[in-house]
């Protein structure tokens, strides 16, 4: 593996076409301002290096990056690659992983609006990231012990797993399909609608009208926080272990609480089951309430 080493880069395709190079502490950076400094490479090393250039990564193969920072200037760092490590990085720019597939990051700090979208086979683990739209339509996710802040998470994913995650998001989830929540703290607003197959398990739900519209969705032993007009026409098998404001209209399932204020029934395909755990007795229903 040839090794180029504290040298900078500013020209366009500065390393095209590269293989089996390892760069050390180089800077992709320069009046010049030149694109994709990586684009069509393979089995490439990056250890400790500097990008504040446009387009860096693009259709890449074997592409492993330590210890590095991109910038805000680093747009659209890794399209359109596969077979990708990435750690201790910060990915500050913009739709930094775009169209990859078989992507692992750890202990990474992402600062990217519109990151991920379309990725396949993504282990993320011990990260922050802060973004809008994160991970929309991708498959095949498993992420533990990731810090989330941001609008319009999850969207679209499906097959996937999150672990000890905290989530704070607001449209999280919607359209997902065919997902597992574990352990996890999710704020936000308007939870899942839309969601197919979901399961929360043992977390922390915080927020208004979640988990709407569901077909199979689950909830295994878990709160929720300021949930109002919760489950409204959704099909629903759920334990939830703290009070909850009020439910709307879930169409089919069962929901065990410990109490619920109020239950809104005035459609009249709302047949789920809503059950006080504390006395077994289905609980006293309105009929119709003005919401």
């Amino acid at each position: 593996m040839r090794v180029i080493e504290n040298q900078t880069f500013d020209m366009e395709r500065a390393l095209y076409g590269s293989h089996s190079i390892k760069v050390v502490n180089c800077r992709f950076d320069g009046p010049a301002d030149g694109e994709s400094a990586f684009k069509e490479c393979s089995d490439i090393q990056v250890e400790n290096s500097y990008f504040n250039l446009r387009y860096p990564f693009w259709h890449d193969h074997n592409l492993k990056i330590t210890g590095s920072d991109m910038t805000e200037l680093c747009r659209a760092a890794l399209w359109y690659s596969d077979h990708i490590e990435i750690s201790g990085t910060n990915m500050h720019g913009i739709k930094a992983l775009r169209e990859c597939s078989d992507v692992t990051i750890k202990n990474c700090d992402i600062i990217s609006p519109e990151f991920g979208w379309s990725v396949k086979d993504i282990v993320m683990e011990d990260t922050t990231a802060q973004s809008e739209y994160f991970m929309m339509r991708s498959q095949n996710l498993h992420f533990k012990n990731v810090n989330f802040t941001g609008k319009y998470s999850f969207q679209y994913i499906e097959d996937s797993l999150f672990e000890n995650c905290v989530f704070d998001t607001k449209d999280a989830f919607w359209h997902a399909k065919n997902v597992v929540i574990r352990d996890s703290i999710v704020k936000g607003e308007y939870l899942a609608w839309y969601c197919e197959n979901v399961t929360f398990d043992h977390c922390v739900i915080t927020g208004t009208q979640p988990l709407c519209y569901c077909k199979g969705l689950k909830l295994i032993d878990c709160e929720m926080h300021g949930a109002d007009l919760a489950f409204e026409r959704s099909d629903v098998d759920a334990v939830v272990t703290t009070p909850v404001i009020s439910i709307k209209n879930p169409y089919s399932g069962r929901i065990v609480v410990p109490s619920v204020d109020e239950v809104i029934r005035d459609d009249e395909n709302a047949k789920a089951q809503i059950i006080v755990s504390s006395s077994c007795d289905t609980v006293l229903e309105k009929k119709a309430v003005n919401c």
